[in-house]
């Protein structure tokens, strides 16, 4: 049976993370090539990486990855990709998983441990809501402060009255936008 062209491909969240465990498992596993990503999130779809090394994979080819989530999280992004390989005639394997999507067990897995991975993001989401509902419920203030308490909107509003948002933002040193956006939020907050 012929070897076939496998071409690698690995990725890291954060620059602080390394790839060397992904680069040598690829290299282990005999990839004549490899493309990576480094500091990129595998919810952004566009990656120089991955992009290269979908662009490289040709029919007859194999598209290998360290895991599954490293092509990346959600289930709809990698159906898809998956879809477009399998359609251009590119296999895909994940090392860790022992998922080939050549065999039948292989993309069985492939769908499950994707719809588990994207359960799995769906709770983390929930909770996330949930706790941040339990904040602002005892009063915590979620999110970036704001630039303007009170006490400065109301000076602005005063201020407003006889000059330019361009000289009231100068005099607050923060910009027109904000100002104006306080402002209002201040403004309904009164009524």
């Amino acid at each position: 049976m012929p070897t076939t062209k496998k071409i690698g491909y690995a990725r890291v969240s954060t620059t602080e993370q390394h790839l060397d465990l992904q680069l040598a498992a690829l290299a282990s596993y005999g990839c004549s090539i490899t493309f990576s990503d480094r500091g990129t999130s595998g919810t952004c779809f566009d990656r120089p990486g991955l992009r290269k090394a979908l662009r490289a994979a040709q029919a007859g080819t194999t598209l290998v990855v360290w895991r599954l989530d490293r092509l990346g999280r959600s289930l709809r992004h990698l159906a898809t990709i998956i879809s477009d390989l399998e359609g251009r005639n590119v296999r895909v394997v994940s090392i860790t998983e022992c998922i080939d999507t050549r065999s039948t067990t292989g993309r069985f897995t492939f769908h499950m441990l994707a719809a588990l991975a994207e359960f799995e993001r769906a709770l983390i989401s929930e909770r996330t809501r949930a706790g941040m509902a339990a904040a602002r419920a005892r009063g915590k203030q979620i999110g970036r402060p704001v630039a303007l308490d009170d006490e400065q909107c109301a000076h602005a509003c005063a201020l407003l009255e006889n000059h330019s948002v361009r000289f009231v933002s100068g005099q607050l040193k923060v910009d027109r936008r904000t100002l104006l956006r306080n402002v209002r939020r201040w403004k309904s907050a009164s009524e």
